[in-house]
């Protein structure tokens, strides 16, 4: 999801709509919001053209907590949103979706859809902008779309049965083929994280942020990752790497 290529198509067929483009964080593509209870990391957090958020979880196990967390997730969304200080109208709309591998309610849909509606005026929405999916890959019901009902077999483990749904097998055959190498470079993050320790304690934090540099450069020269996975990994700004990247070009 890392990858606009796939993010998408996948997101258009989940919700339906056609999406103009997508935006990740500048900072990071995986977003970490932080209160003082507690910190949470957002497997997929994304923007689209006309500024609608969309939060995506995978969920393989049944814990029990899910519509509390739903809660929580859309609350730190809104926080990490809106300045202190800020209109509450500059609020966006957005969207927490978990995919799970099993019906969390039992109604054997495929898919269970939640806004804020009064309860004496069902037809009557509150318009608070936020919505909740939950998809469940086990329904039974005729509930979706075919292009839906291929990508859910496929995230069930079925094998793909469309063009999409095989470029997102090849595309998760690639990772695994890269796993290896991936842990490798994380291994080696991980020594360059001691040296950062041992750095700042010895006032030589420099040494380690030419450190960081020298791993984006490997990194880009090897070519197998994404400049957002170079700044995942080497901990250095997406702009930063960017700029490594033109400069080996004009070399």
């Amino acid at each position: 999801m890392r990858n606009p290529k796939y993010c998408k198509p996948f997101w258009e067929t989940i919700l339906n709509i056609k999406i103009s483009h997508i935006e990740y964080p500048k900072s990071q593509e995986i977003i970490d919001l932080s209160s003082d209870a507690k910190s949470v990391r957002l497997d997929i957090y994304v923007e689209d053209g006309k500024g609608t958020i969309y939060n995506i979880e995978m969920q393989t196990t049944d814990n029990k907590n899910l519509p509390k967390r739903m809660r929580y997730y859309q609350s730190m969304i809104d926080l990490n949103i809106l300045e202190k200080g800020d209109n509450y109208k500059n609020l966006k709309q957005s969207f927490v979706i978990f995919i799970c591998t099993f019906d969390l309610f039992g109604k054997d849909r495929h898919i269970y859809t939640f806004e804020n509606r009064c309860i004496q005026e069902p037809t009557l929405p509150l318009g608070d902008d936020t919505i909740k999916i939950i998809l469940n890959t086990k329904g039974t019901m005729d509930d979706i779309s075919p292009e839906m009902k291929r990508l859910s077999n496929f995230i069930d483990g079925k094998k793909p049965e469309d063009a999409f749904t095989k470029e997102l097998a090849e595309a998760v055959q690639s990772v695994r083929n890269n796993e290896k190498w991936r842990l490798d470079y994380m291994t080696l993050e991980m020594s360059y994280q001691e040296k950062f320790e041992q750095g700042l304690e010895q006032g030589i934090e420099q040494g380690f942020n030419n450190a960081k540099i020298e791993l984006a450069l490997k990194m880009l020269e090897n070519k197998k990752l994404s400049i957002e996975e170079i700044a995942l990994y080497s901990q250095l700004p997406i702009e930063q790497i960017t700029a490594l990247e033109k400069k080996i070009q004009q070399e």
